[in-house]
């Protein structure tokens, strides 16, 4: 089978659709010959086509699998949007949702499109415990994610700097809001219990495994949050924003609450340095295996490209 996955950002930021394409494509490469395009390839013919990018890009890949016999499927990484409706509006050969909320919204926005779900992953030999966080004296908070307003890493800061003897770590690559970040950081925290982090995905595993705590203050209804999945896998709980997809990804292994109120998001981090969460974190994140997923989307290309 070929199968071309286009993302015009591969190579050139770190997000969670970078990652969704480098590890499907590592996986279904094994098996069948898989490109990865920063652009729409014309001339070569394909058997499935994955957009990521959507809008104007998505429309034109519809028209191109339908000129050529390609099947066009679309995993919903933007999130129940407009961008996410357009991509319904395309009519793709199947809409993947990455939550069951994803599903239904999906499902009610197009009745008329093959939907199915299929979650985000994470690669459980990549990231894991190493046990190391256990020899430090001062707990440490972790957050993950591009220095950008959907983030809302300064609701962190402020709620940490309501906690006594906490450090805050603070990792990610992109975005404009560093230096608000750090301005904040610096007067709430002060130097010595923030520590700002610019890396890349291959630094994340030794990075989760300073942590203590992992939590994600992003705005409600983002589309999945792999980095949620990544901090299970090194058996960290999770104290995330309240929304059915949080809900769902995190499980019982962790907490929920609204990031604005900072007095309670302060008492969820506090609740959850001080609980025995024992292995609940690395066992609910091998529910996303990458592997497995990998199996589910070569599954269903196989029954699209049969019919």
């Amino acid at each position: 089978m070929k199968i071309l996955i286009i993302n015009k950002y591969q190579g050139k930021v770190n997000r969670g659709a970078e990652t969704f394409v480098r590890e499907l494509s590592k996986r279904l490469s094994k098996n069948h010959e898989v490109d990865v395009l920063t652009k729409i390839n014309f001339f070569k013919k394909y058997d499935v086509v994955i957009p990521t990018n959507g809008r104007l890009q998505v429309f034109l890949a519809r028209i191109i699998t339908w000129l050529s016999g390609a099947k066009m499927v679309i995993s919903g990484q933007s999130g129940i949007g407009l961008d996410d409706r357009l991509n319904l509006y395309a009519f793709p050969d199947c809409f993947i949702a990455l939550s069951d909320y994803a599903l239904n919204e999906s499902k009610r926005r197009n009745p008329f499109v093959k939907i199915v779900k299929i979650p985000n992953g994470v690669d459980l030999q990549r990231f894991k415990n190493n046990d190391l966080r256990f020899k430090k004296k001062q707990k440490t908070v972790l957050s993950v994610g591009a220095f950008t307003d959907q983030k809302r890493h300064e609701l962190v800061i402020k709620a940490v700097s309501k906690l006594k003897n906490v450090k805050l770590i603070i990792a990610g690559g992109g975005g404009e809001k560093l230096q608000d970040i750090k301005m904040l950081g610096d007067q709430l925290l002060g130097k010595n219990n923030l520590e700002i982090i610019q890396t890349t995905n291959d630094k994340m595993p030794e990075i989760y495994n300073k942590a203590d705590v992992f939590t994600l203050a992003s705005k409600p209804f983002e589309s999945f949050g792999i980095v949620i999945v990544e901090a299970m896998a090194c058996n960290l709980a999770v104290v995330a924003t309240d929304d059915p997809i949080r809900r769902e990804i995190v499980g019982n292994a962790g907490l929920f609450v609204d990031p604005t109120n900072t007095d309670a998001y302060a008492k969820a981090i506090e609740k959850a340095l001080n609980t025995n969460w024992g292995d609940l974190p690395r066992k609910n994140a091998q529910k996303f295996s990458w592997d497995e997923i990998a199996k589910e989307y070569e599954k269903l290309f196989n029954e699209l490209t049969k019919k």
